[in-house]
């Protein structure tokens, strides 16, 4: 028996990297998980080696896809009792050079598309219910402190920030509880071809740039997306039922 027996996850951005990590480790402890993304391979790939999981093509920066993909969650494993708002993207440039488009797309999925995910769902995480019912957001230590050239990513996950401690206020007398996960630089896909474009702009190794970025963190090193992973099922736990509306760092730091 799982202590996620009989709950129902559905993970954004779930196909590669924190969010594949996130449904492996929900899945462990029993719960039935719905995957969603854009990209249709790596999601068929995750769920397959999952045992009870679907998943779901959506854009999240669409309401309509949102909408869409709730309607398929429930209808493939029942209501909504947890939801992870994971997907994500980041681009740089200095602040003078960002287009109103790359504003705007940045914006689009670190942040609308986390509160289209959310929204969509709401219906069925505040239910009455015996089991755990949880917002998870995935954030970003850019979402506690600044970056440069990178202005539109930071902006958008102080915002997730903010979305999440608004959320757990206003959702605190129905028994949900709503957090962010605010992850340093973590070994993924998306820190691989940040890693790839510093290589090929300064003329440094790819390894030189990964170290680079991992002394960022306070330990040192690239975070796993295990660990992140961990971290997030630790708050969709019942145990976890008066963690509220916080905003937890993971980047080995001591406060």
């Amino acid at each position: 028996m799982g202590a996620l027996d009989g709950t129902h996850a559905l993970i954004t951005g779930g196909g590669t990297g924190i969010g594949a990590a996130i449904a492996r480790a929900l899945a462990a402890e029993g719960a039935t998980i719905s995957i969603a993304g854009r990209r249709k391979a790596p999601l068929d790939e995750v769920a397959a080696s999952l045992p009870k999981a679907t998943a779901i093509v959506a854009d999240i920066t669409k309401n309509e896809d949102c909408l869409a993909m709730v309607a398929a969650a429930r209808a493939a494993h029942g209501p909504i009792d947890i939801v992870i708002a994971n997907a994500g993207a980041a681009s740089s440039a200095p602040a003078g050079k960002i287009t109103p488009q790359q504003w705007q797309e940045t914006i689009g999925v670190n942040l609308t598309g986390a509160f289209f995910t959310v929204q969509a769902a709401l219906a069925d995480v505040t239910r009455k219910s015996d089991g755990p019912r949880r917002i998870v957001f995935i954030a970003s230590t850019a979402g506690l402190k600044g970056y440069p050239y990178v202005a539109a990513y930071v902006a958008a996950k102080h915002g997730v920030v903010g979305l999440a401690r608004a959320l757990g206020v206003e959702l605190a007398s129905t028994g949900v509880t709503v957090n962010a996960v605010c992850p340093g630089f973590t070994d993924t896909p998306l820190l691989a071809a940040a890693a790839d474009k510093i290589a090929a702009k300064t003329g440094r190794s790819v390894e030189d740039a990964r170290r680079e970025l991992a002394k960022d963190n306070e330990n040192g090193r690239l975070i796993t997306p295990e660990e992140v992973a961990q971290s997030v099922l630790r708050l969709c736990l019942p145990s976890s039922a008066s963690i509220n509306g916080q905003a937890i760092e993971i980047t080995g730091a001591t406060t």
